[in-house]
């Protein structure tokens, strides 16, 4: 392995959030990313479909950009490829379950890059100019979820991906603790490790608990079964289609983002093969009620947009109804607790019982504290990153190292696009790569920007009110209006007085412009919008859009 000068380790997303993840390591100029994954858009994102990181910064490097490795299938750290890859020309090496779910996103969006595509084995090691990159078995909620390991003379770069250490797992996807162990033994310069749950004390509970769960949810239900997951969640899908075998129930999937996944599962066998067991949604009614289970989730893999359709009757496959039994085995999204615990309002409403027990709820797939510091005591890095969480979650594991003896100068908790440099046996950090959200609105991809979010906000909040006026310039008159059109403003038939002072102030305003000779149209709306809206803030402490058209004969 050749001498290694500098090494730059950067996140372009994941950190100070949660979702968007994707990192960067730099290895004497070649550029090595982990993850490319979307967020789902916060509330003052109006309109928005998706967030992906900005990639500013290696379209410019593009020739430098050597690889993408991905630890696992979730949205969070795939997600943006289609986006991605319609921009950079670059090999992406994953497992086959996750290459898999690549290949089904590119074919969603039509990107047709599966040239690209390469399946590696968590055994195998992969040689570039200098840089060889090994790989460790992880356990999370999906199978083949790995580690990445950059190794460099320097020592390794790793990143732990999402994990949770599990004794007992669904199936044989357990963490590779003995090889975690080894990479330690002969090195570790860098450790970037998962913060999700670094503010949660003790151990995450294990899947045969929540498998036993999901079973006696099953037994306990006299009606319908209505079960919704994450799409990617494949081990919850497992235990789901096992509890439904146990107590003789056909399951409809709802969803064709979990039929895809399932097909998927299947056909690499991390699913047992049990297609006699579904039925399509639109046979339900074929069944008595105490034979069908329904698995669904929402069209982006999120269930709880879905559930809640269900639960006002408007779901064009299925509608909750009294006596069906409602199991809600997905934890809510950061940000999505509020319509969470809407939704569960909503069924209830329905007449439906609905399980959202803490264990089913509150169980997560990425580990806790005592989980953490085992993945910091396996690792023994000289450095430390904490990464994927939102800035309180990666403070957290910041502390989580420091208990186990790293010292607090060693470790670096990082916003979007600051770089930590290795040099000269020196770490140095400062340095700023481009970084921050690109918004993906329909096909629109990064047009919507600050400005029109702003637009959407003011809209939202206090409406529009457009102007409308025909002027004869040559006569120095008005042809026609002024018109006002209100929308989202105030109810037009309760505020006629209102918009009549209105039209009557624009028309001074114009007549003032026609005497004086001004009729430069910049002057005119600017006159216009000023005056408006210091009146109607006046009269109803509200300040709309203000839109004029001014119109020529």
């Amino acid at each position: 392995m050749k001498k290694t000068e500098n090494i730059k380790v950067y996140a372009l997303g994941g950190v100070g959030e949660v979702g968007k993840n994707m990192y960067g390591v730099e290895v004497d100029g070649d550029i090595f990313l982990v993850d490319a994954g979307l967020m789902f858009p916060e509330d003052e994102m109006l309109g928005i479909d998706i967030v992906i990181p900005d990639i500013t910064y290696l379209i410019e490097r593009k020739e430098r950009v050597k690889a993408i490795f991905l630890t696992h299938g979730h949205e969070d750290h795939i997600g943006g490829l289609p986006f991605i890859l319609k921009r950079l020309d670059v090999p992406i090496y994953g497992t086959k379950l996750t290459i898999a779910l690549v290949k089904e996103r590119l074919d969603e969006y039509r990107v047709t890059k599966n040239h690209l595509l390469r399946v590696i084995d968590p055994d195998e090691v992969i040689s570039f100019d200098g840089v060889d990159v090994s790989f460790f078995r992880t356990n999370h909620s999906i199978p083949d979820s790995i580690g990445i390991c950059i190794h460099t003379s320097e020592g390794a770069i790793v990143h732990t991906g999402d994990f949770k250490f599990d004794q007992t797992p669904v199936g044989a996807y357990k963490a590779d603790i003995g090889r975690m162990a080894e990479i330690g033994n002969k090195g570790v310069l860098y450790l970037l490790s998962d913060s999700t749950n670094a503010e949660r004390p003790g151990h995450s509970s294990s899947e045969a608990i929540v498998g036993q769960e999901i079973s006696d949810a099953f037994y306990n239900a006299t009606g319908r079964m209505i079960i919704a997951t994450h799409a990617s969640n494949v081990n919850r899908i497992q235990q789901v289609i096992e509890a439904a075998k146990k107590h003789e129930r056909k399951i409809a999937v709802v969803g064709r983002n979990m039929w895809r996944v399932i097909e998927i599962a299947m056909e690499l066998g991390h699913i047992e093969e049990t297609k006699d067991m579904f039925i399509s949604p639109q046979d339900i009614e074929k069944y008595p009620k105490h034979e069908v289970a329904v698995l669904t989730t929402g069209s982006q893999g999120e269930p709880i947009a879905a559930l809640a359709r269900m639960a006002k009757q408007v779901h064009k496959l299925v509608n909750i109804e009294e006596g069906d039994t409602v199991l809600i085995a997905a934890t809510p999204v950061p940000g999505n607790e509020t319509s969470f615990s809407k939704t569960i309002d909503l069924i209830f409403r329905a007449g439906a019982n609905v399980l959202y027990s803490k264990k089913l709820v509150q169980h997560s797939d990425h580990g806790h504290q005592e989980e953490l510091k085992l993945m910091l005591n396996l690792m023994r890095p000289k450095y430390f990153i904490p990464v994927h969480g939102e800035y309180r979650m990666q403070t957290a594991h910041a502390r989580l190292a420091e208990s186990v003896g790293i010292a607090p100068s060693h470790v670096f908790v990082l916003e979007k696009g600051d770089v930590v440099e290795f040099k000269n046996g020196q770490v140095h950090t400062g340095g700023k790569v481009p970084a921050g959200n690109t918004l993906i609105d329909g096909l629109g991809i990064g047009d919507v920007g600050n400005i029109v979010l702003r637009d959407r906000r003011l809209l939202s909040q206090d409406g529009i009110l457009i102007v409308v006026v025909t002027i004869d310039k040559q006569r120095k008159q008005i042809a026609a209006g002024p018109e006002i059109l209100s929308r989202g403003f105030v109810y037009v038939r309760e505020s006629e007085q209102l918009l009549e002072e209105a039209t009557g102030i624009v028309k001074q305003i114009l007549d003032k412009c026609m005497k004086e000779q001004m009729i430069e149209w910049s002057s005119l709306k600017s006159s216009m919008r000023e005056i408006l809206n210091q009146f109607l803030f006046e009269k109803t402490k509200r300040k709309p859009m203000i839109l004029p058209i001014i119109m020529e004969v």
